[in-house]
């Protein structure tokens, strides 16, 4: 389970606002949030096992992030990393929804993509939601397709319209949003996979279990002069943090 509030257009402040958690196996290798060697532009962490990134903006001025979509069947093999999807979009200068057009999705087993270049925001899953280019607003994505209403999605959603509304925007509220252990009601647990109690744990935003659960939040804002923050916060299997990455850019971008 991952969980991701975004708000496109809708702050005084900030054309983007991006909060999001990353659920994953802790045995799972990944690098920390930090500009990547071999792609200098680009910013993010980055998953060793299958390649890619679930989160990275470049320093051009854009971001991707990809979701699993939680399927009762196993992924056939063969399948490209979706983490892939982030990265190649940073490394084109296609626009958002052209470039989701463009995207073989029977490629990949289930996915959710959110990319924008800062003025527009897209968003397509191989899983019955078509490329659409989103206008302004408060959106929230988990492991089912965007704006599913999770009782996590929901409480997150509308926390997120809380900060706005109240001009506190900030990392350490929009932290605190991601930190929110609270379980979702008995009604959502899907438990033909997992024991109940585990199944009951990942319907929180923020995920605690002994060798699955959220292994960091990242914060990424973008104001309105092409400033961008980016923020991760990382943590161990009991839910403490072990760490933490601050970058603060000024998007290479024309804006005449």
């Amino acid at each position: 389970m991952c969980l991701v509030v975004l708000a496109f257009d809708v702050d005084p402040e900030h054309a983007l606002i991006v909060a999001a958690n990353r659920d994953e196996y802790h045995e799972r290798p990944t690098l920390d949030a930090g500009w990547w060697p071999d792609a200098p532009d680009i910013l993010g962490g980055r998953d060793l096992q299958a390649g890619g990134s679930w989160l990275a903006l470049h320093r051009g001025g854009r971001i991707g992030l990809v979701t699993n979509y939680r399927d009762a069947a196993r992924a056939a093999p063969g399948l490209r990393s979706r983490g892939h999807l982030v990265t190649e979009f940073l490394e084109c200068d296609v626009p958002p929804f052209e470039y989701l057009r463009q995207i073989d999705a029977a490629a990949y087993a289930g996915f959710n993509l959110l990319v924008s270049d800062g003025s527009s925001l897209g968003y397509l899953s191989n899983r019955g939601a078509d490329a659409r280019e989103l206008p302004a607003g408060i959106y929230g994505l988990s492991n089912a397709t965007l704006d599913t209403p999770w009782e996590k999605v929901k409480r997150s959603k509308t926390r997120l319209a809380e900060l706005i509304d109240a001009n506190a925007s900030n990392d350490t509220e929009l932290l605190r949003l991601l930190d929110d252990r609270q379980k979702g009601p008995a009604s959502e647990v899907e438990s033909d996979r997992l024991p109940f109690a585990a199944a009951h744990a990942i319907t929180a935003p923020f995920i605690v279990l002994p060798d699955y659960g959220t292994r960091c939040s990242t914060v990424v804002r973008a104001d309105r002069s092409g400033r961008w923050t980016f923020l991760e916060r990382r943590f161990d299997a009991a839910g403490r943090p072990t760490g933490e990455s601050r970058f603060s850019i000024r998007a290479a971008v024309d804006r005449e």
